[in-house]
């Protein structure tokens, strides 16, 4: 940098810290000897720095001295998954909470043998590792003896000293999280490699604070299994109410129909006219019913492309951040001035139910609430034109009955897309409002529980936070106090 004649040295240091503090930019200082192996300088952001010396005054230890940190596997060439066999957790199983594996693909039993050392167990700590959801973390709560581990996602396992509670709610903690973010390494398709997990710096606490924090993810956990039972039992007695009680398909694969009727529904595959479709639809005939086209309305999401994301900003929805039980707190967003223009058009508002056209399809959720984020061009937004309750509308829509027509509606295979005017013609059983509310009440209690465990959860991750920025007696205090999150 030149320097005008007569201009002190004091003047130019603070004229860039200006700079720095009128721009809110990130600036670190680091002495020449103290750089790492890293010398970008996304790795030395404050934050960063601030955590590592919050970590460093506490007892801490290097997660690879605790822990074995090993990978998943991809399926080898030519392997495919099957209809039964054993649960293959993917990235999107791990949703910063406990794993799931109903959802998840299959592998046969002869490939899951020769993947032995790829399975998860009890109280298995996973991190995704590669791709957009990088850093999401879960625990295994499930007594599943055998599930295989995606590539995708590393599993921390043999643990020494530590609790596996304490460690899990430690990496979704925003210190946890820091470290995660740091290492990675990538833009397009980030990754994280094991390497860096293993160096890891773990604070470690007294045995009464992992204990109390145990405590509340073993709360949390019980509360998801009895959200995970309620919406079972409201699943149950719908499917009794529309005559689908017990129902088990017919396998039954030939179907003889006349020319007429294949030119009515211009369908002439095959899989369209299976015997299970028309068994179905005779027993459930007897229930009012009506075309969802009939009783919403639809407005489409939008897709501003990738080069609108931003690193802060309003929420940018997709459907990798929904399920039944509502939207997760998704990694992308959009600047707060292309949320102005398109809200509009394309916020989600309370009284709509949420539907996802592509990719997984046949996911619905009720809003109860506008919300501040922009959803993708993979939603229909459904508002109901007549008077139905949107948590009973979203139970059938995600019920056997729906996503049995949605299935026929792809002729038997496994679609990305499914067009606005197929979905107006799902038939949408119509009961009685007294029985709506009955069954609506049990879908949002199954919700509410369900937020509880959620809120637990916090309460876990910020417990290790306190204890990292003051000390262990804080965090007990709090979790003694029923403090609000």
């Amino acid at each position: 940098m030149g320097q005008r004649a007569g201009t002190k040295l004091s003047e130019i240091v603070m004229g860039w810290q200006t700079i720095v503090k009128e721009n809110n930019l990130d600036v670190s200082i680091i002495p020449f000897d103290q750089l790492m192996e890293r010398i970008d300088a996304e790795y030395y952001r404050p934050r960063f720095l601030s955590g590592d010396r919050l970590i460093g005054n506490k007892q801490s230890t290097r997660l690879g001295d605790i822990a074995d940190i090993k990978g998943g596997k991809r399926l080898p060439k030519g392997e495919v998954f099957s209809d039964n066999g054993i649960p293959y957790i993917r990235a999107e199983d791990v949703k910063n909470s406990f794993v799931e594996y109903e959802n998840s693909p299959k592998i046969s039993l002869e490939l899951q043998r020769k993947l032995k050392s790829y399975q998860t167990k009890l109280d298995d700590v996973l991190i995704t590792i590669v791709g957009n959801s990088i850093g999401d973390v879960g625990i295994v709560k499930f007594e599943l003896e055998k599930c295989n581990l995606t590539e995708n996602c590393a599993k921390l396992v043999n643990l020494k000293g530590i609790n596996a509670d304490y460690l899990f709610s430690f990496l979704l903690s925003k210190y946890g999280q820091n470290q995660i973010e740091r290492e990675q390494v990538g833009t397009s398709q980030p990754k994280l490699a094991l390497v860096r997990i293993r160096d890891f710096k773990l604070p470690v606490p007294n045995r009464d604070l992992q204990e109390k924090i145990s405590e509340i993810i073993r709360r949390a956990q019980q509360l998801k299994e009895s959200s995970k039972q309620q919406y079972v039992e409201a699943e149950k007695l719908l499917l009794k109410e529309i005559n689908l009680e017990g129902y088990v398909p017919n396998e039954g694969n030939t179907s003889v129909r006349e020319l007429t009727e294949c030119l009515a529904d211009n369908r002439f595959d095959a899989e369209y006219w299976e015997p299970r479709f028309d068994e179905m639809e005779e027993r459930v005939s007897t229930i009012p019913q009506q075309e969802l086209g009939n009783i919403i309305s639809i407005q489409k999401g939008i897709d501003p492309g990738s080069e609108a994301y931003t690193e802060s900003g309003k929420s940018f929805v997709r459907v990798s951040d929904i399920s039944i039980y509502g939207i997760e707190d998704g990694d992308k967003k959009i600047s707060d001035e292309l949320y102005e223009e398109l809200k509009d058009n394309y916020k989600p508002q309370k009284g709509e139910v949420l539907f996802t056209k592509d990719g997984t399809i046949g996911i619905s959720f009720a809003l109860h609430e506008d919300i501040d984020a922009i959803v993708s061009s993979a939603f229909l937004r459904l508002k109901p034109k007549i008077k139905i309750n949107i948590d009973y509308l979203t139970l059938v829509l995600n019920s056997l009955y729906c996503k049995f027509q949605i299935e026929r509606m792809s002729g038997g295979a496994i679609i990305a897309h499914l067009k606005p005017e197929s979905v107006k013609k799902i038939k949408v059983p119509v009961l009685s409002d007294t029985k709506q509310e009955e069954l609506a009440e049990k879908a949002v209690s199954s919700l509410r529980l369900r937020n509880e465990a959620k809120e637990l959860l916090e309460k876990a991750k910020r417990a290790v936070e306190i204890f990292i920025e003051k000390d262990e007696q804080e965090a007990l205090k709090y979790l003694a106090s029923g403090k609000a999150i």
